[in-house]
């Protein structure tokens, strides 16, 4: 690997700092969640701290209700920070648009040491001046307004113009070494001198992002793919900021992968429901399993292992074995891996984790005693059938109602001989006095098993279908021990009076 510019941090170890600053537009998604992720694994991993910064700069766009999605997500998820929004620290206030006072002395800084110009140039004359001088529109704005005299200032003014401000860019080429991709360079001349603050004074995201990173002592910005080709300006402005003494240091970079969808090679769009977190969390997704998923879009912990937890992965986590090529996002792929995690549960925490999907469903508002019991007992008989928490209400909503509806698919995979069977299911279980799941099984395998000489996957259907409506549902007898010996036998003749119809 090339050696980093001199003046890029040594930083190691607990001097580590990176960020997460997100704009709060939208839903959170899962490729801004990754990148929050990756920065906090990064600090917790070198014993370094994180600091979370809003940009929120865009009063257009920005939304409080964003901002408070923003935290609802990180706290769900157990991703903390030790500097930031909620939290305070040194560096304080954290969101962009209570930081205009601190831009301004810093703007003030830079138009000192001449770093940053006035510019009165528009997009007309821009267009004109290089089409006279046979040069590509594309190339843009073409520095013109460096060398303006006091007396051309004048003039613009007093044609009732104001200055945008533009950074002056090095005349050389630009290198650094990006911690995943190794040595980039930016040749002399690609891009021109550019605008860090409009006409009407306000700072530019180009501007106010690197700045706050430089005054919160930043030292490695791990960041998405998509933002590479401005780390060139973030240098420009950086050696600016050395050279004014706002700063003494580069951070080291690092970009990662793009996260695509599960068709295509396109980046997984905001609008598609795979990229929703909280439609993760609706569906079921546990924290400790999206984690784990996410985690793997672009780095893994060893070969033919996927499956960790948290403090294997931070353990683990380094942001250069982190894997340049676009990472898919599968969603089987995610949701076995999130049933590893649920199996991974004791049982009391996944019964606990399960009553909110079982409120959601509708099957209780408030739950009773009784229905808690129901809740806790019935949870053990599915955490190993579910790869979400949103598929427990429907494996287990047959418990917390007296009206079973029978699914389609279960009553036409019933038997032709379904009435006689759920008849012996009846007579045998009648006698039973200890409604226990041995005593129930042992009556059933000799009604239906050894009587009626039916194979068990034949024996057990109707009865299945009478407790609970599904074609598949928790083990049998322990479900029947769950509803009682009455609602059972009113269960099984029930479909049996129904399939007389």
């Amino acid at each position: 690997m090339a050696t980093p510019h001199p003046l890029t941090t040594t930083a190691r170890g607990a001097d580590v700092r990176v960020r997460f600053c997100p704009s709060p537009t939208g839903l959170p998604h899962v490729g801004l969640v990754r990148t929050a992720l990756f920065n906090w694994a990064y600090a917790r991993h070198n014993g370094g701290k994180m600091v979370f910064r809003i940009e929120d700069t865009d009063a257009a766009r920005d939304s409080e209700e964003s901002y408070r999605q923003l935290l609802d997500a990180l706290t769900w998820l157990t991703i903390d920070w030790d500097e930031g929004v909620e939290v305070g620290g040194p560096h304080a206030p954290y969101r962009q648009s209570e930081r205009h006072d601190i831009y301004r002395g810093v703007i003030d800084t830079l138009l000192a040491t001449g770093a940053l110009y006035e510019s009165f140039s528009n997009a007309d004359e821009i267009d004109a001046r290089n089409e006279a001088n046979g040069r590509a529109k594309q190339l843009g704005y073409d520095n013109f307004d460096r060398d303006l005299t006091d007396e051309q200032k004048a003039a613009f003014r007093a044609e009732g113009r104001q200055p945008a401000l533009r950074l002056r860019v090095p005349d050389e080429d630009l290198t650094y070494v990006d911690l995943i991709r190794g040595e980039v360079t930016f040749p002399a001349g690609s891009f021109p001198d550019f605008v860090v603050v409009r006409p009407n004074g306000i700072p530019l995201y180009t501007f106010v992002n690197p700045v706050d990173d430089a005054l919160m002592g930043i030292t490695h910005v791990l960041r998405g793919e998509d933002l590479m080709p401005s780390t060139a300006r973030q240098l420009s402005l950086y050696a600016a900021l050395i050279d004014a003494g706002v700063t003494s240091f580069v951070p080291r970079f690092a970009h990662m992968p793009l996260v695509l969808g599960e068709t295509g090679n396109k980046k997984l769009s905001k609008r598609d429901p795979q990229a929703d977190l909280f439609l993760h969390r609706d569906r079921g997704f546990i924290p400790e399993g999206l984690l784990n998923y996410l985690a793997l879009l672009g780095w893994g912990i060893g070969p033919d292992r996927d499956v960790f937890s948290l403090e294997e992965f931070t353990a683990a986590f380094d942001i250069e074995n982190v894997n340049p090529n676009p990472a898919r996002f599968d969603q089987k792929k995610a949701e076995s891996i999130n049933g590893d995690h649920i199996r991974m549960l004791e049982e009391k925490d996944f019964a606990e984790r399960t009553v909110p999907y079982l409120a959601a469903a509708g099957l209780f508002d408030e739950p009773t005693r009784e229905q808690l019991v129901t809740a806790f007992r019935v949870a053990p008989l599915v955490q190993e059938r579910v790869q979400l928490l949103g598929e427990v209400p429907g494996m287990v909503g047959f418990l917390f109602t007296d009206e079973v509806s029978y699914e389609a698919d279960a009553l036409k995979g019933l038997p032709a001989n379904a009435a006689e069977v759920l008849e012996a299911c009846v007579v045998a279980l009648e006698p039973v006095s200890e409604f226990t799941p041995d005593r129930i099984q042992e009556a059933l395998a000799h009604a239906l098993v050894e009587t009626l000489e039916l194979k068990p996957r034949v024996a057990y259907g109707p009865p299945r279908v009478a407790i609970s409506g599904r074609r598949v549902s928790p083990p049998l007898f322990e479900s029947m021990e769950l509803l009682g010996k009455d609602e059972s036998l009113r269960r099984l003749r029930g479909l049996a009076e129904f399939l007389a119809r």
